[in-house]
Formats: structure tokens, C-alpha cells, sequence
């Protein structure tokens, strides 16, 4: 098994002493592209199996995530089940966007994929987005207080600029549409927008950025984006973690990376301890 450089280890420690709490995880793990050689996910997968398990999220919400991907993620961690469907064909086929949690502390009330188009409940490739892209939810149970709480996960296009615009207005609309219960909400991903974009300050204005109300200071590289470039400078924050009705104990873009100093994934995935 391959080890972890733990860069922030000491400080994500000395945040987890409170009471009840809950940490969710946003990473882009990077699909398996088996061109891939220098950063072929068969050097990764151990390393990242690793890091998901050191930091203990109740919710790790995935991106880039191929089927034999999130089969072996899925049985390397104890405990954790998965909700979500390829994009491709709605079954297995092409790129999740999942959502892993603990089933020992949740149970999953309801759960749905839909697409980031203007025919959300088919399988379309929405606007001027590349390619098909989906957001996964839903909604949980803590099996020991009985809290219910919506999580969503998504990814949004990397060329359509309407589509990132759009994809932000619909999974807020739909937020707001499933949501009459007020429960807490957490949405993350990987949006390929940075902060002083639109889509952000739409989602901004409508929901929190953890990062922006965390009680402690933000802690990590400004940026999340590393493009498996060990001397990349890390000021491009394309991954979020927003919430509703949750307090933020802290928020942290983890640079762990492997002994030889080559990262994980081609992303930092991000961290938030939340409260409710």
C-alpha cells in the first residue's frame, strides 16, 4: 500500500475535537483514461483509497468517476454504499457523478440523477455544453438523531459557457422545487468556474459558500485545479462545497500527495466540517 504525504495533517486534526458533527468531500478523482501514463489510475487508486479514509467524510461527493472506478472505491471502503448512474445511458455507461456515504450513520430516504439540459429527466446534452453532464442527489436520514439533510453532487461543462450558466439556475430551481421541508442542503462539485465568475456569484447569492462562512480560517492553496503538475501554481478554485442552513467549522483543499510529490488526482478535493 502506498503512502500519503499528509501536508495539512496536523491542522485538519486539531478541527475535528468538537461534538456532533459531519464532513462532506467534494473530488474530481480523475477518470480512468487508459492512455494515461505517467498518472495512470492504477499508480493512483490505492494512494486515493488511502486519503478517503484518513479524512473520514460521511459524504464524499466523486466526479470523472468510471464504473470500474467507483466499484473499486466503492468496495475498498468500509461501510459506504453509493447512489448515482452513468451519464451516458443513465445506467452504467460514461461518467458518474456519485455520492458515497456512511450507511452505518445515514439512511437514504430518496435519490435521483438528473441531466444539466432543458430536458433535465432525459438523457440530452444540454445548451452549448461538450457533452452530456448530470447532478446526482439525495436525501438522508442520521440514523441516530433522525436529522434529514438533501445532498447534491455535480460537474459542470468545461466549454459551454450557457451551460454552466443554466446548470446553476436549474439545480437551484430544483433545490428550492424538492426542498419544502427546509432541510439542510449541500451542494458540491466540480463546476470549472472560478469565484469571480457568474454562475459562482449566482450560487453565492442563493446559497453559502462554505469556504466564505467557515468559523475557522480557509485552509490550503486558494486553487483546487493542478493539472497533475507538481510545481503548477494551485490559485485556480474550480471545486465547491455550498450549503443551506449549516454552520461551517472549517473548509480545507487538501494537497496531500503521493511520496514521489505527484498528486492524487488532477484536482485537490476539498473538505468542509459542517454543523446542524
Amino acid at each position: 500500500m502506498k503512502s500519503i504525504i499528509l501536508l495539512g495533517l496536523f491542522y485538519v486534526l486539531t478541527l475535528t475535537s468538537y461534538g456532533q458533527e459531519l464532513k462532506v468531500m467534494s473530488y474530481n478523482i480523475k477518470y480512468d483514461n487508459k492512455n494515461d501514463t505517467i498518472n495512470n489510475w492504477n499508480d493512483r487508486k490505492e494512494v486515493l483509497v488511502e486519503l478517503l479514509a484518513h479524512y473520514e467524510a460521511s459524504f464524499i461527493g466523486m466526479q470523472e468517476v468510471l464504473h470500474r472506478q467507483l466499484t473499486y472505491i466503492d468496495s475498498a471502503l468500509t461501510n459506504f454504499t453509493y447512489i448515482g448512474v452513468g451519464r451516458d445511458d443513465g445506467v452504467r455507461k460514461g461518467e458518474y457523478s456519485p455520492i458515497l456515504y456512511d450507511s452505518t450513520e445515514y439512511k437514504l430516504l430518496d435519490q435521483k440523477t438528473f441531466w444539466l439540459s432543458g430536458t433535465p429527466e432525459e438523457i440530452s446534452v444540454g445548451w452549448d455544453a461538450s457533452l452530456e453532464r448530470i447532478c446526482t442527489y439525495g436525501r438522508f436520514e442520521e440514523k441516530t438523531t433522525g436529522k434529514k439533510l438533501y445532498v447534491f453532487n455535480t460537474h459542470f461543462d468545461h466549454i459551454g459557457k450557457e451551460s454552466r450558466e443554466k446548470s446553476a439556475a436549474l439545480i437551484f430551481q430544483k433545490i428550492v422545487e424538492m426542498n419544502k421541508e427546509k432541510y439542510p442542503v449541500v451542494l458540491m462539485g466540480d463546476l470549472n468556474l472560478t469565484p469571480n465568475e457568474l454562475p459562482i456569484k449566482f450560487l453565492q447569492k442563493n446559497l453559502s459558500d462554505a469556504q466564505k462562512i467557515s468559523q475557522n480560517p480557509f485552509y490550503g492553496p486558494t486553487g483546487t485545479f493542478n493539472g497533475f503538475d507538481p510545481k503548477m501554481k494551485l490559485d485556480r478554485r474550480i471545486d465547491y462545497i455550498f450549503v443551506e442552513d449549516f454552520l461551517v467549522k472549517s473548509y480545507v483543499h487538501i494537497d496531500d500527495r503521493m511520496e514521489n510529490n505527484k498528486h492524487i488526482s488532477d484536482h485537490l478535493p476539498v473538505l468542509a466540517i459542517l454543523d446542524y
